[in-house]
């Protein structure tokens, strides 16, 4: 199971984390992922992701990007809960950002290649991770929800997307346009599936695509990192 970890970031922040790595000590590790949080905080569902990840081989960091203005900022997955996210993701540098996924990378960089991932705002911030920081080998972004505004940054390793055609944060022709801006970019389409369709905390009844979206996220990764 996933762990509770604190790293030492290049400016001497402390910064909380989950930590997963595969389970046989002696086996294999395909590489890393560093996993980026929605607004809600570093829930517990993210140490679930770690663990599904080092299940399939790969060592999972995810940290916790709220631990600048305090510790322990998680939120429920209600009104209150996403305005206390939206508040805090505005206070969010992009530059202490960086430097907080450059620690995870670090972390990560001894058992091979490594990708960033996130969800929701934290799929926005991998998208801008894999567009300006060195170190990275992949990305994969569940439906970043500012992506649309954030469309004429350029990654600069392969990345893979994942939206639902339903999502009301980011609507199918706004993927469209992404995607039409970005050609040479995998883009997974999720009949039915609205905004944290990955997510089953949020919605359960998502199951079968967050499984599907999980196992194309393998794919791609295994095609990137063997």
């Amino acid at each position: 199971m996933a762990n509770k970890i604190t790293l030492t970031v290049e400016d001497g922040h402390e910064m909380d984390g989950w930590r997963a790595d595969p389970p046989d000590p002696e086996g294999a590790v395909k590489g890393g992922i560093v996993i980026l949080q929605a607004i809600y905080g570093l829930t517990d569902h993210l140490g679930d992701v770690c663990d599904m990840y080092a299940a399939r081989g790969y060592s999972a960091i995810a940290p916790a990007l709220y631990d600048r203005t305090g510790k322990n900022q998680v939120f429920g997955y209600d009104d209150s809960g996403r305005d206390s996210g939206y508040a805090l993701r505005a206070t969010l540098a992009e530059e202490t950002v960086k430097l907080d996924v450059a620690a995870c990378v670090a972390a990560l960089k001894p058992n091979g290649r490594v990708a960033v991932s996130g969800f929701c705002t934290g799929g926005s911030w991998a998208w801008v991770m894999a567009a300006g920081l060195k170190g990275l080998d992949a990305a994969v972004i569940f439906y970043g929800s500012d992506l649309y505004e954030l469309r004429n940054l350029n990654p600069q390793i392969p990345t893979l997307l994942h939206y639902g055609d339903s999502d009301h944060i980011v609507p199918l022709p706004h993927v469209t346009e992404i995607h039409d801006l970005h050609p040479d970019l995998p883009l997974q389409i999720y009949p039915g599936q609205g905004h944290a369709f990955f997510n089953p905390e949020q919605n359960p009844d998502s199951a079968d695509s967050a499984a599907l979206a999980f196992e194309r996220t393998i794919e791609f990764l295994d095609s990137q990192f063997t």
